[in-house]
């Protein structure tokens, strides 16, 4: 109880959340998963698509939702002023004074891709159609994966891609004229999986007694700041250094590819990110204490095996994988 204590008093007036996918046959109602994620302290929601259940079981829940359109919209958002307002007026608008939007985030890991040359203009849509309907105050933006980086190692070294380098540019001049942040997805459980000759489980798992990376005199005892930090220098290298940073999806699964998946190894590094992201910044940006969505809030039995169905806190069930909220 001490612990659950602890954490409770960590993410208290802080900017944690949870994503919530539906990529289940067996999930709990939308309703019960809001009072969950209530009863659990979690304020703050990423979706991954407009679902108008969820949507109406956040009516007056006082949680903020962070949604995505889909990937397959970016086209049409971006080439089609009409479509960006369709989709704000039937995704938005009848929510909007019962729930609360924080972002409208553009696709999921769409760049680099297809899709990429589109998410400019359909930031541009949505920000028009939202500002036509009242909610020019709700920010726009779009969440990377870390393989937008074609260098990310040593972290100063970070640089995007350059077939993405001048779309990223174009994104982050949206960014800044709407004082909003990038959103980054970061899993040092993926680059440890892959490498675990050079990587060490300390090093991902934030239990490293002594820095295990020192880049330019800056201090690394856990490989989620070297990756974040990389996304930090490849904004620097064009320019938008100012553009904060928020980390849209880290976790780390339970079961599914052993020995580096665990149920220990899940919470160590759940609960030492939630320690580290709510009391200090990373080694390049000591002062900013980044906000935070953990992945995710259910085991999902659609996704793909196996590894992939079990980064959830909670079993279908609802009942905790391990303790945690």
């Amino acid at each position: 109880m001490l612990f659950l204590t602890q954490l409770l008093s960590l993410t208290d007036g802080r900017d944690i959340g949870v994503c919530y996918g539906l990529n289940g046959n067996n999930l709990p109602s939308p309703g019960d998963v809001i009072n969950l994620f209530k009863t659990s302290g979690i304020n703050n929601i990423r979706l991954y698509q407009p679902y108008p259940e969820v949507l109406e079981a956040a009516r007056g829940s006082g949680i903020s939702l962070s949604m995505s359109t889909t990937n397959e919209d970016i086209q049409s958002l971006a080439t089609d002023q009409s479509a960006a307002d369709a989709w704000v007026n039937t995704n938005i608008v009848p929510y909007k004074e019962d729930v609360q939007f924080r972002f409208i985030i553009i696709g999921n890991e769409a760049i680099p891709g297809q899709s990429s040359s589109y998410i400019p203009g359909a930031m541009n849509n949505i920000m028009n159609s939202l500002a036509s309907f009242g909610l020019g105050t709700t920010k726009v933006t779009t969440v990377v994966p870390m393989n937008a980086l074609s260098t990310s190692y040593p972290p100063s070294d970070g640089a995007f891609g350059s077939d993405i380098t001048s779309i990223m540019t174009s994104i982050m001049a949206i960014l800044v004229r709407q004082d909003s942040p990038l959103l980054i997805n970061v899993y040092p459980y993926f680059a440890y999986a892959s490498d675990p000759t050079h990587i060490s489980l300390n090093y991902a798992l934030f239990t490293s007694a002594a820095p295990v990376v020192v880049d330019q005199g800056l201090e690394y005892y856990n490989l989620f700041d070297g990756m974040v930090d990389a996304f930090n220098a490849a904004l620097d290298k064009i320019g938008f250094g100012q553009i904060t940073l928020i980390v849209a999806e880290t976790g780390w699964p339970t079961a599914g590819n052993e020995p580096y998946t665990s149920v220990a190894n899940a919470q160590t590094y759940n609960k030492n990110l939630l320690n580290h992201v709510t009391q200090k910044g990373t080694p390049k940006r000591p002062e900013y204490i980044m906000p935070t969505f953990f992945f995710e809030m259910f085991n999902e039995n659609l996704k793909q095996p196996t590894v992939e169905q079990n980064f959830g806190f909670f079993f279908p069930n609802m009942n905790p994988v391990y303790p945690f909220w």
